[in-house]
């Protein structure tokens, strides 16, 4: 029998063991996706000693049949078009653009508030561990995966505590590494996995970013004091 996570923060620390071979590089960065995604990739980042941030994707609605996307746009910058659904509805290339425009808004309102002027961090070359708190149809994901390579990191590793094995299955040929900690066959929706599935607010991603930061930079000091009495000889 499968056991359920406690909570965001237990899948965390659950899926940063399994991960333990990206710890302590240099070159890692992990993003996580808003807002279910922070906690899990807080803990994640935490046992790897590597950098957390967000990495924001709006899906680009069709007019009049928003639920399907014509493409989507992340942070820095990246947009990605489907391009077989914009040319089996021959959507016109400025609509594209009045879509690009309204969503990179609230995309940039939704950054300000996460990041608190904090830029997205260098990704070129990079090894970028994506996470989010699960995996269902793996829309949003497969969209922050296409959008990230435009960015040029090294290598994308997706991981998430649970997801649908098809799912999964299906990432594994946009991404350079999934890592799925559980994929059940009876896998039904992420909140089944977990005891406490308490929706993560806004604030709360604003704060795990903001104790990252803080960490991360005490970390460095502790560091940097470590090796002074060496640079002095």
């Amino acid at each position: 029998m499968i056991t359920p996570f406690q909570d965001r923060f237990d899948a965390g620390r659950q899926l940063g063991a399994r991960l333990s071979s990206y710890a302590k590089r240099g070159d890692v960065v992990v993003l996580a996706l808003p807002r279910g995604g922070v906690p899990v990739g807080y803990e994640v980042a935490r046992q790897l000693n590597a950098p957390l941030d967000i990495f924001l994707v709006r899906k680009l609605g069709v007019p009049g049949y928003e639920e399907l996307a014509m493409g989507a746009i992340a942070s820095g910058g990246a947009r990605v078009v489907n391009e077989e659904v914009v040319e089996q509805l021959q959507i016109p290339e400025d609509v594209i653009d009045a879509a690009t425009i309204e969503q990179q808004q609230e995309l940039e309102r939704r950054e300000a508030a996460y990041r608190a002027g904090r830029p997205l961090p260098e990704l070129k070359n990079k090894t970028v561990i994506l996470v989010d708190d699960g995996l269902a149809t793996g829309s949003s994901m497969r969209a922050a995966v296409q959008a990230l390579r435009l960015l040029g990191p090294k290598a994308i590793v997706v991981a998430v505590p649970v997801g649908a094995a098809e799912t999964c299955e299906m990432l594994q040929s946009d991404a350079d590494d999934v890592v799925c900690l559980m994929a059940p066959g009876n896998f039904s929706a992420v909140g089944r996995w977990y005891l406490d599935f308490t929706q993560t607010s806004d604030e709360e991603v604003s704060d795990l970013l903001d104790r990252a930061a803080h960490e991360r930079q005490v970390d460095r000091n502790a560091e940097n004091e470590r090796k002074l009495p060496a640079s002095l000889e």
